[in-house]
Order: C-alpha cells, then sequence, then structure tokens
C-alpha cells in the first residue's frame, strides 16, 4: 500500500488577492468568533506577503512575526493597522450590558 503524505492546510495559500482576503475577513467577521477574526487577519497578513505587510502598516518585520505567532498577543491597533493595508475597516463597537437587576 502506497503511503499518502499529509501537509497542514494554511488558507494564506488561497487569498492571493485582495477581492479574496477582503471576502474571507467579511465571512469571518460575521460568522466567526472575535479569536476567528484574529486568525484570519493573522493568515490576510501572510497571504499578503509579511514583507509587504509590514511595510503597509509601519510595523517592522519582525516585530510583525512576534505580534502573529502563535505565542503572540497583537494588539488592537495592530490589528486594525493589518486589517486597513488590505482596505478592510476593523471598527469596534461595543453594546450595553443587560442586567437583570
Amino acid at each position: 500500500m502506497e503511503k499518502i503524505k499529509l501537509t497542514a492546510y494554511d488558507a494564506a495559500e488561497f487569498l492571493g488577492t485582495e477581492k479574496l482576503q477582503k471576502g474571507y475577513l467579511d465571512y469571518v467577521a460575521k460568522e466567526g468568533t472575535p479569536e476567528e477574526l484574529i486568525e484570519a487577519i493573522k493568515t490576510v497578513a501572510r497571504a499578503k506577503g509579511m514583507s509587504k505587510t509590514a511595510k503597509e502598516t509601519g510595523i517592522s518585520r519582525s516585530g510583525l512575526y512576534k505580534a502573529l505567532s502563535p505565542d503572540g498577543n497583537p494588539t488592537i491597533d495592530t490589528l486594525i493597522k493589518i486589517a486597513k493595508s488590505i482596505g478592510y475597516n476593523l471598527n469596534i463597537s461595543f453594546s450595553p450590558i443587560k442586567t437583570n437587576c
């Protein structure tokens, strides 16, 4: 029996255009969790290319790698800059918390 070689799936490999990147972010923003949206923004940064993303965001390449690493904890500012670099407006709004008091 022939062995099958599997490779890890990386959505960034399929987001080669700005239109696809925006569509991906739109979908995740509407259907996903905040954590999934953060991962989607990281994926878009990789799809664009880290050097290009760093240049467009004004964040150093090493800083971008650090913030977007699996152990990284990017700030909201970093995430907004990455989204903005593809023309995507990431707005954060807060809703009042309803209490039963």
